[in-house]
This record gives C-alpha cells, structure tokens and sequence, in this order.
C-alpha cells in the first residue's frame, strides 16, 4: 500500500465508524416510540389500531423520501445531505419529549421519517464506491449492525428510563445525542467538490419500466426486501408492547429480553458479512451464490419466532428472541450485500432508493396490521405467526428469482 493510499484507506474505516454510529442513533430514535408505547397508551388514552398508526406514520415520508434521497445522492454526494439530515430528525426526536397530543407526535413522527430518510441510501452508497466487491461483505455488516445495536441500546436505554423518570426523558436524551453526532462528521465526512453534472447521470436513469416489472431480479429484490423487514418492523413496533402487556414484564426486563438479542443480533450479522467475505476470496465460488447460502440458512432461523406462540414459561422468550433475530443477522448483511451485485456504482444511490422505498412499505403496514389484529382482546398469535412467515417468503423469492441469467438481463436492462 502507497503511502497515499494509506491514509485514504484509513479515513474510509473512520467514515464508518461514523456510519455505524449514524444508522445506531437513527434506529434509537425510530424505535423509542415502541418503548414508550405501553405509557402512552395510558396517558393519552389510545387504543391498539390508533397506536398501530402512530407507529406506522415515521414510515409514511420515510418511504416516500427514500427514492428523492437516492437522487440527492448520487447528485451531491453525503456530507452535507447526511449531515442536515441527522440534525432534523434529531431535533424532532427530542420534541416528542414535550409533546401534548397523539396529532402533535403524528407531525413530530413524520418529520423523523423524512430525516432519517438519506441514512441508508448514503451509508450504502458509500460502501459501494469506496470498497471492492469482495470486501463489501464487512463493511456492509457494519451499517447494519448500527441498525441492529441501535433499537437493542434504544430498548434498554429505554426500558430502564421510562419507569423511574418517564418516557419524555427519553426522546430528549437520544435526540440530543445526534446533534452531537454531527460534530466529527462535519470534519471527516467524505467531500464531492461540486454537483455531478445532470447529463452525465441522469440519462442513465431512463430505465425501460416495462422489461424491468417484468424481471426476476426487480422482483426478488422488492419483495424480499418488504418481506424480510416485515419481520423487522413487526419487532421494532409491537414487541416492547407484547412483553409488557401480555408476558407481564416491567419496561426495565422488556428492555433487556429485547435488547440482548439485538446486540447479539449485531455479531451474528458482523461475523456472517465477514466469513462470507471470506469464502468468496478462499473458495473462488460466485458472490451471489455464496451470499444467497447464508441469507437462506439466516431467514430460515428467523421464522422461529412462531414459536411464541406456543410457548407458555418466560424463562424461554430470551433463548426464542435470541435463536430468532440472531439467525435473521446472519442473513441480513448479505442480503444488503446482494444490492450491491445488482447495482451499478453510478447509480446506486437511485436503485437503493426504489429498492427501500419498497421495504419501508413493510413498516407502514406492520405496525397497522398489527394494531387491527391485536385489538383490544391483546391477540397477538395471529401477528407473530405472519411476522414469522415473512422471513421464509423473502428466503424463496431471494432463492428463486436472483439468479446469474436473471442477472445477466437485469444488468443490461440499466445500460450496464
């Protein structure tokens, strides 16, 4: 390695580590309003459904923003946009905390949505044009473990705040937090010097839609992607309100049975990005079969969660949780590693954006779905057992769809 080189490849680990810290922050602040859910059912007097759709409103702009914030940077790099972004939904996490009604949280949400909006499309736009292929496995799992640490930090955080000192301590405490986050990366973020010109991007954008509808990768990756974060939004959005309400734990236990698993979660999926790192480079086999083994094997063990259903003694909801979502973190960084296989580098921000537009769709419709299912009776099996399906849906269309021949055409179908 150059003695130039050197630095530069330092810098793009501390721009990661920033990243890591970014998405963590961005997932405490999504997910508090799950914890603080049980007391403010209480407070404000709201039942299942209409909790169901304060839950879901974050989503509502952060899907519609995501393929605007694809545009943004693949134009004008992140820096600034990731920056700015951060600062806005770090001060409208903080003014939940002094909220007086369910609409004014509603606007407060929806402005966390459109924040938090640039976080993914910036975080894997950057991996995609600062690491090779056959090192994007690790890299990747780190972003997505910020993703997995935050909401187990943000529980346990969380749950051991809201009985003593109440819930609005906590939106203060977390939202302030991202503000200070802002700091380094004004002086390490990465710099584009000026615009990208229009007319050397956006022609390529003039994707043919109608061979792509019909396209098996386009497919895979849409629905697999709204499948798997089913599962996901399903935890993030309902399972704080299941342990306290219905298992009977204080917010303090929920937080912990919640939060060991997510930060265990996080290992899994940093191990399994970089073993599969590795047996690309030992083995010489294909990245996108070797990453399609362990996304299966992943959301295989993630369906156990239907096993909550069943199961009767609290003793046994840690060790469910923990086989659950650590099995999801073994497929998860190398299922965001397969956009990368699909992508190209000048475009990626714009596919990623159409790609999570349709998985935040999953987020809108989790927490409502499972709002009108548990009702006022608290019924929670029928949620549980979709949210354990989801994972083996998005394992099949992954396994059916994304394959080389596929592939091949997608790639040609955006002027590859």
């Amino acid at each position: 390695m150059t003695g130039a080189a050197a630095p530069a490849s330092r810098r793009r680990w501390l721009v990661m580590a920033l990243l890591f810290l970014g998405i963590l922050i961005s997932y405490m602040d999504r997910g508090n309003l799950a914890i603080a859910a049980p007391a403010l059912m209480k407070e404000f007097d709201i039942s299942p459904a209409r909790m169901g759709i304060l839950l879901s409103a974050f989503f509502w702009t952060y899907a519609a923003a995501q393929i605007p914030a694809g545009f943004v940077v693949d134009r004008w790099g992140i820096a600034y946009t990731y920056g700015v972004g951060l600062l806005v939904w770090s001060l409208a996490s903080a003014a939940v905390g002094f909220a007086t009604s369910f609409w004014q949280i509603a606007v407060l949400r929806l402005i966390l949505g459109l924040g938090e909006a640039i976080a993914p499309v910036a975080s894997i736009a950057y991996i995609k044009r600062n690491f090779g292929e056959d090192e994007q496995g690790l890299p990747t799992a780190i972003y997505i473990g910020g993703a997995l640490v935050g909401p187990g930090i943000g529980a346990m955080i969380g749950g051991a705040l809201v009985d003593p000192l109440g819930w609005r301590l906590l939106f203060i405490v977390i939202g302030l937090l991202g503000c200070l986050w802002v700091i380094p990366w004004l002086f390490v973020a990465p710099r584009q010097t000026a615009p990208l010109p229009a007319s050397a991007e956006w022609p390529a954008v003039r994707v043919p839609w109608g061979g792509l509808l019909r396209s098996p990768v386009f497919w895979g990756v849409t629905l697999g992607a709204f499948f798997y974060s089913y599962y996901w939004y399903f935890i993030m959005s309902w399972v704080p309100t299941y342990l306290v309400t219905v298992r009977g734990f204080s917010n303090t236990k929920m937080g912990l049975i919640l939060g060991l698993p997510l930060a265990g979660t996080a290992v899994t999926s940093l191990a399994a990005g970089a073993v599969a790192d590795w047996t690309i480079r030992r083995t010489g086999k294909p990245p996108l079969f070797v990453r399609k083994c362990f996304v299966a094997f992943g959301f295989l063990l993630g369906s156990t969660i239907v096993g909550l259903t069943a199961v009767e003694s609290g003793s046994l909801i840690l060790p469910l949780f923990a086989v659950s979502m650590c099995g999801m973190g073994f497929g998860v960084s190398n299922y965001w590693a397969l956009t990368h296989l699909i992508s190209p580098e000048r475009l990626i921000g714009r596919v990623l954006g159409y790609q999570n537009t349709i998985a935040q769709l999953a987020g809108v419709a989790a927490p409502i779905l499972t709002g009108w299912l548990v009702g006022d009776q608290n019924r929670f099996a029928p949620a549980i057992i979709i949210a354990g399906l989801s994972p083996l849906v998005a394992a099949a269309v992954l396994l059916g769809w994304l394959r080389t021949r596929f592939l091949d055409r997608f790639r040609r179908s955006l002027l590859l």
